[in-house]
């Protein structure tokens, strides 16, 4: 027997008459080693998330069957850094997890700026094409980054089927392609980014501002950035271009359309025919002030 042993005997003498005769081996003191360090650390992230959600109670349009959505309280969300394409990131607790509700009886699932935005004959498309199919599944109390992929690619299925707007469509695609860069699989964040921009294309010319609280001059900007990322240059200088030479647009954005053009410019050193538009446009509007200098003096 070991001095450790018998200091233990030792320690827990007189409670054989209550069953613990076996006390062998025991450490009062254990060295923490890196997996424990590593459940504690798992534990305490999720004790932290957990005090960050709350259940809001959702009444399913399709089906009518009440149920608790996780949500994010308003005051939890930390951003440490805005992405070219809007994209926030978190350092705390990530609201983007938790951005899709979904029934988990009819399989309904929507962007939660879209879930009662549901049309009687939609709900019809739904019923025969999502919740013959549904299973149901039981999420978690918090989500990680692979429940969001899930339930974002749910969501998708679901726009598809009901006919949405492409620009539900292609907000849903950005934010999976979001989704994606946060675990650097390039690749699918590649193919869910064409998406995007295939959709915002379509909603530019097809539907009224705002989208998704976008201006049109926002608009305008994240086609230019989702063709600069997709290595569609010669695309993004024009709708770069188209950003900083019409003049109603806040200057804010008109900044942030030369930054991208000028990384095309450095990374690729093209010389894009939008340079002279830009020169065209910026002369034709110091004519004009010139003209209304004159007639007003």
């Amino acid at each position: 027997m070991t001095d450790s042993n018998k200091n233990n005997e030792e320690i827990f003498s007189g409670l054989e008459s209550l069953g613990f005769d076996n006390i062998n081996g025991i450490e009062i003191f254990k060295k923490e080693t890196s997996e424990t360090k590593k459940q504690i650390k798992n534990l305490d992230d999720t004790e932290k998330q957990l005090s960050m959600l709350y259940n809001k109670e959702i009444t399913c349009p399709v089906c009518g069957n009440s149920f608790k959505a996780r949500a994010v309280k308003i005051s939890a969300p930390r951003v440490i850094k805005k992405d070219s394409d809007f994209f926030l990131r978190h350092d705390n607790i990530n609201p983007y997890f938790y951005d899709v509700w979904l029934c988990n009886v009819c399989g309904y699932a929507a962007m939660k700026v879209d879930f009662e935005k549901i049309k009687n004959y939609q709900i019809k498309m739904i019923k025969e094409s999502i919740s013959t199919k549904w299973t149901g599944k039981v999420y978690p109390d918090t989500y990680d980054i692979n429940i969001a992929i899930e339930r974002y690619k749910l969501s998708l299925l679901n726009y598809v089927v009901m006919e949405s707007k492409a620009s539900s469509k292609a907000m849903n695609c950005l934010k999976l392609a979001w989704m994606y860069r946060l675990i650097e699989n390039s690749n699918q964040e590649n193919i869910f980014m064409k998406k995007a921009l295939e959709g915002f294309n379509q909603a530019y010319y097809n539907e009224d501002f705002p989208i998704y609280g976008m201006h049109r001059y926002t608009t305008m900007y994240l086609i230019g950035e989702l063709n600069r990322r997709t290595e569609n240059y010669e695309q993004s200088l024009l709708w770069f271009s188209k950003v900083i030479t019409t003049p109603s647009v806040p200057q804010k954005i008109k900044d942030l359309a030369r930054d991208q053009r000028d990384i095309i410019k450095s990374s690729t050193g093209a010389k894009s025919e939008t340079e002279d538009l830009e020169k065209n446009a910026t002369l034709e509007s110091k004519h004009k002030k010139g003209i209304f200098s004159f007639l007003f003096k």
